[in-house]
């Protein structure tokens, strides 16, 4: 928000925001991002562990220094805001293994191809804001790109709720039981494709909200716990201790 006042200035949804207002000051608003994300990333680094403090500084820069310039100079900032988004859970999975693996990149994955359809039908009613501040978003420059690719992206979530069991993650009833919902919001991503109003943004947007937590809800249940992964071998060597004290009373 500190690089961006001038523009947030000229859009319906972000002129009030307190560093536009004058609320507060540019200085006072640096400061405390800073006295956040420092001591957030240490504590992440010697609190949990490097990996971890990693990302999360990797996060930051590519939010402040790649992604927010790019919303002035291409579409390309929405793909980048995108992999911005997914990182917080592949933080929370490394916060729990250590490790960088196929659950990390599946979770990821998910985020990833789930923030298509979420932000590109938000951005479908807010067109003229995006235009009144001189943002680049595939809504404003190139519209049936934006629609395309929501689409395309709800029906990747088919494919990755497929490869959770493929990869151990979790048991086969989790793309059974989580296609329904799946189904549903391609069909909404279907008719903002087709219609390409409104209305159809506004559907696909709302189920959105609900669509990603019911997901991971159910990728929850679906999981693979420990004691099965070790009864097949799958785990790691220094995982075996971690699920024979699973098994002490």
């Amino acid at each position: 928000q500190f690089f961006e006042v001038p523009f947030d200035s000229n859009m319906n949804r972000t002129k009030n925001r307190p560093l536009v207002r004058g609320q507060i000051s540019p200085l006072l608003a640096v400061c405390f991002a800073a006295s956040c994300g420092i001591p957030g990333i240490a504590l992440l680094t010697l609190g949990v562990n490097p990996l971890t403090g990693a990302l999360g500084a990797f996060n930051i820069f590519l939010y402040t220094c790649c992604y927010t310039p790019l919303k002035r100079m291409s579409i390309v900032n929405t793909w980048v805001g995108a992999v911005v988004g997914a990182i917080p859970p592949i933080m929370g999975w490394t916060a729990a293994t250590g490790s960088l693996d196929a659950g990390a990149l599946l979770l990821g994955g998910i985020l990833y191809s789930w923030q298509f359809p979420h932000f590109n039908a938000l951005s479908w009613g807010l067109r003229e804001d995006y235009s009144r501040g001189g943002y680049c978003m595939m809504s404003v420059t190139h519209p049936g790109l934006c629609r395309r690719v929501a689409l395309r992206h709800c029906l990747a979530l088919i494919g990755l709720s497929a490869v959770a069991p493929v990869l151990d993650i979790t048991t086969w009833t989790f793309p059974i039981i989580s296609l329904p919902i799946n189904l549903y919001i391609s069909y909404l991503g279907f008719r903002f494709y087709r219609d390409a109003d409104r209305s159809s943004s506004r559907k696909l947007f709302f189920c959105s909200l609900w669509h990603l937590p019911m997901l991971l809800l159910v990728m929850f249940t679906c999981k693979k716990s420990v004691l099965e992964k070790e009864d097949k071998g799958d785990l790691p060597g220094g995982n075996h201790e971690m699920a024979m004290e699973i098994r002490l009373p």
